[in-house]
């Protein structure tokens, strides 16, 4: 990484956008490969993960704060059915997809932690 992002020291932020930078390097590698479907699809919802979790951030309230979350989630769940479809194309060696897809599964899994608590608390 060029060190342009300074780690917030929250581990959600810090983790997709380590994530978000992991799969636009995918993207990248899928356009040159003229793969345009499948490497706009992974690139648009591998990076949404960050930058929802980011704009909840700022959220107006709890309940707009978990909105965001969950269409995060949602994206992120997205994503590993292109990380899966990618891999049974042939467009990914199963070393790439396998860290990709259990990063993004750490990522569903901070989510849901921070979903459930937060709505334990409205």
């Amino acid at each position: 990484m060029a060190g342009y992002y300074k780690p917030k020291g929250n581990v959600l932020l810090d983790k997709s956008y380590q994530f978000a930078v992991r799969i636009e390097k995918l993207s990248e590698s899928l356009n040159k490969e003229r793969k345009f479907n499948i490497a706009g699809q992974i690139g648009r919802s591998g990076t949404a993960i960050g930058a929802l979790s980011r704009e909840a951030q700022r959220a107006e309230s709890d309940k707009d704060f978990v909105h965001k979350l969950n269409i995060a989630l949602k994206e992120a769940d997205e994503t590993q059915f292109w990380l899966n479809l990618a891999g049974d194309c042939g467009y990914i060696v199963k070393e790439e997809h396998d860290s990709l897809f259990s990063s993004c599964d750490e990522l569903i899994r901070l989510l849901v932690s921070i979903i459930n608590s937060k709505k334990r608390n409205f």
